[in-house]
């Protein structure tokens, strides 16, 4: 598979979650305390980001 989401838990001992395409970093979430939480955020953003609006802010 080319795209996957990986959770992992950073120094500070909160859960994170990546979403990787071709084992590169596209983003990573905010830190979660409980893995339910990150698995959670994994579940908003296959819902709800196929429909997400694209807002540009760039000053171009």
């Amino acid at each position: 598979m080319a795209h996957k989401f990986e959770v992992y838990k950073d120094k500070a001992g909160e859960f994170r979650v990546r979403f990787k395409y071709n084992s590169e970093t596209m983003f990573a979430t905010e830190g979660y305390a409980s893995k339910a939480s990150a698995m959670n955020a994994i579940e908003s953003m296959k819902k709800n980001g196929p429909g997400a609006e694209i807002e540009d802010n760039s000053a171009a």
